[in-house]
């Protein structure tokens, strides 16, 4: 059966999260729905990794078995047909060895958190950033989030029903900046890790924001995160900000 690589683009407020749920619509179900409709059979996609409920992808990476062959441009046309009208479409598609995997032939995932600063509620940006009505201290943020770079214990910034075996993960990038998005300033967060805890990425941005607005210092989240304690850990963020925004591999699929 050839395999093929999905390169999958998704607004999460629909969807009760990437994993397939009996009851609840997913964007799992939704690719998988569509694949279907192409071949009639139960079908089973992999991801490489699972998004909360309202939380994005840009560039979510997952691979599908066909027992057709298929050329993958005719693939992706096909998927996006039968994918509407859910706000999921396919902006990329290769044929891979069946050896490659979504999940486990990862390298690296990318996160980007949008954090909108503004008084006004958000219109054309509703949904998609995290909206704050005061401006925060970058540099501040800039200072506590080098605490958390490098290789660490992140009990603190653990969900408690997280399924991952080790609280132990390398950060290998934490970058806070101050950006003029097109409703208004923003701070911007990029994360890259090989992999991640369970609202990690929220439970950074929501600790760094509470940095920013002044109640925390630098040295607190430093302290927060030698606690290893999940009580130590500031407000996690919600979701909308959230982004699923690349994953990286020994060699790209879609290059």
């Amino acid at each position: 059966m050839p395999r093929y690589a999905l390169k999958v683009e998704y607004h999460g407020a629909p969807f009760a999260g990437w994993q397939r749920q009996a009851d609840l619509p997913s964007v799992q179900g939704a690719i998988e729905a569509a694949l279907a409709r192409l071949e009639p059979r139960a079908h089973t996609i992999a991801a490489a990794g699972r998004t909360d409920a309202g939380v994005h992808g840009l560039a979510q990476v997952a691979h599908c078995d066909m027992e057709r062959d298929w050329e993958p441009f005719r693939l992706s046309e096909a998927l996006n047909h039968h994918l509407k009208p859910n706000p999921v479409a396919i902006v990329d598609c290769a044929l891979v060895d069946d050896a490659w995997h979504a999940r486990f032939s990862a390298l690296e995932r990318r996160y980007i958190f949008r954090l909108l600063m503004r008084r006004a509620p958000a219109t054309h940006d509703a949904g998609l950033v995290w909206q704050v009505k005061n401006s925060l201290d970058v540099r501040a943020m800039q200072a506590a989030a080098a605490h958390l770079v490098g290789r660490h214990d992140f009990t603190t910034f653990r969900s408690s029903i997280c399924q991952a075996a080790s609280p132990l993960k390398t950060l290998d990038l934490l970058e806070v900046r101050a950006v003029e998005g097109r409703s208004g300033p923003e701070v911007q967060f990029d994360v890259r890790a090989r992999s991640f805890l369970h609202n990690q990425v929220r439970s950074f941005v929501g600790t760094l924001e509470r940095v920013g607005a002044g109640a925390w210092s630098p040295d607190d989240v430093k302290a927060a995160l030698e606690a290893r304690d999940r009580a130590a850990c500031g407000p996690v963020c919600p979701p909308q900000g959230l982004y699923l925004a690349g994953v990286g591999y020994p060699v790209d699929p879609f290059a």
